[in-house]
């Protein structure tokens, strides 16, 4: 439903529609109230014994509308008229396409292999709140950001889960690092230092594989 809500908002962009919050904006609200959703599904499923096949779907149909569909129309928005906005559709497609690998691969219990859907949706949130603010940027380097971060939900690379299995700092050097990173980028840049935090992830999961 939350997702359902963002992507109403998203159409309805530059309008001021509840709270003094623009469209997007109110997308924004909706998209994290769907990772607070997300995170807490699993956790009550298992706290009332309703684990099931079903759920996992469900829970996957979900995270196709909340993090690929809602934040690819939240760009295509942003991005009107020019012609770059019909790229924003790329992020939906491949978003189905990462979900649907996730489901059949049993090995991505605690690394990931490509960039999580939600994390693909905090950073469009962080990327279109800048390009929002900065009309002027050329279509050709949207464009290419489009195709890189999207190919990165269907890409090889092994990333981290933020999930932490021990308090260690040595183990968990990496989600330590990203965690007190995102709040300083937050404060420093607003909305906009979301979509550098997904990119100091990518980097962080790079270096990590290399150890």
């Amino acid at each position: 439903m939350c997702g359902c809500v963002a992507i109403v908002a998203a159409f309805r962009c530059d309008e001021v529609l509840c709270c003094g919050l623009q469209g997007r904006e109110v997308a924004y609200v909706f998209i994290a109230l769907a990772a607070v959703f997300d995170f807490l599904d699993g956790f009550v499923a298992r706290l009332i014994h309703a684990v099931s096949g079903i759920g996992k779907e469900l829970d996957s149909l979900s995270d196709l509308v909340s993090f690929g569909v809602a934040p690819a129309m939240i760009v295509y928005n942003v991005l009107q008229p020019q012609w770059v906005c019909w790229l924003a559709l790329l992020i939906a497609v491949l978003g189905g396409l990462r979900l649907a690998r996730f489901n059949v691969d049993t090995n991505q219990s605690t690394t990931f292999t490509g960039l999580p859907i939600p994390a693909n949706a905090i950073f469009w949130v962080g990327a279109s709140a800048w390009m929002a603010s900065h009309p002027g940027l050329s279509p050709w380097l949207i464009a290419v950001v489009i195709v890189v971060v999207a190919g990165l939900m269907v890409c090889g690379l092994r990333m981290f889960s933020l999930k932490l299995h021990s308090l260690s700092a040595r183990e968990n050097w990496a989600q330590y690092t990203l965690l007190v990173a995102a709040v300083v980028l937050v404060a420093l840049f607003g909305l906009p230092g979301l979509a550098c935090t997904i990119m100091l992830y990518v980097v962080l999961s790079l270096i990590k594989n290399e150890k």
